[in-house]
């Protein structure tokens, strides 16, 4: 089979599960080109820390680090802190990542919250490759944050509007994406424990600080359930 036989195929097949991610990718990485224009940095900044970096949260933050003094620990530790959930990321597509190639490391580096959903939730047709589809999901996803943030970057003097609530954009694209699994069940058993989880740890933690124990607890009583769910029978 021609490699071309491979690549478009898993093209095609990744493109229409990214239209979500596009226009939240598109609508928050301007937001953020236009913020670093505003902060005083040239367009070449959030174009080549969103090349580089790709992590939405942290390239907010960064703005702040950038305009404060000089000090590697404390962006080390915040960093950690705002991605620390990616862990839990990374445990859960192991066996997904296995046999991708040369694919694997850029997996690796381009795994954001959206990319993670799609490539872990997503049925992937029979006769598409496996790592190419997911290798154009994290490709397509960072392109749109690229190109938004450097449109942002760019236009960011002639663009003038309101962004306050804008970063629900990102909250409703979750629910769609939460949705489209929870149809896809036959049983929602992991789903509804994910839920009352969090909400568990959201009352006890705060809104500000439960979201890494929320993955713990998820991640911790989900292995737990392993056996019971892969057969499809509720545990008691």
């Amino acid at each position: 089979m021609r490699k071309s036989q491979t690549i478009l195929p898993a093209l095609r097949a990744a493109f229409p599960k990214t239209i979500p991610i596009f226009a939240g990718f598109w609508f928050l990485g301007l937001t953020y080109g236009i913020y670093m224009h505003t902060a005083g940095f040239s367009f070449w900044y959030p174009m080549l820390m969103s090349l580089t970096i790709f992590a939405g949260s942290v390239e907010f933050v960064a703005v702040n680090l950038l305009l404060g003094a000089f000090n590697p620990v404390q962006a080390f530790v915040m960093a950690l802190m705002i991605n620390a959930r990616h862990l839990f990321y990374g445990i859960s597509m192991l066996d997904r990542y296995n046999g991708t190639g040369w694919k694997k490391f850029y997996l690796i580096f381009g795994m954001c919250d959206e990319s993670f959903s799609i490539n872990y939730t997503a049925e992937i047709p029979p006769d598409v490759d496996r790592g190419w589809f997911m290798f154009f999901v994290t490709l397509l996803n960072h392109l749109y944050w690229f190109t938004g943030a450097t449109l942002g970057g760019i236009f960011g003097s002639l663009i003038q509007f309101n962004t306050e609530g804008l970063e629900f954009v990102v909250t409703a694209m979750f629910v769609v994406i939460f949705l489209e699994q929870w149809l896809k069940e036959q049983r929602h058993t992991s789903s509804l424990l994910g839920l009352a989880l969090s909400l568990l740890c959201l009352l006890a933690f705060g809104a500000e600080r439960f979201i890494t124990p929320a993955m713990l607890a998820i991640l911790g009583v989900l292995t737990l359930l392993r056996a019971p769910l892969e057969k499809g029978v509720d545990a008691p």
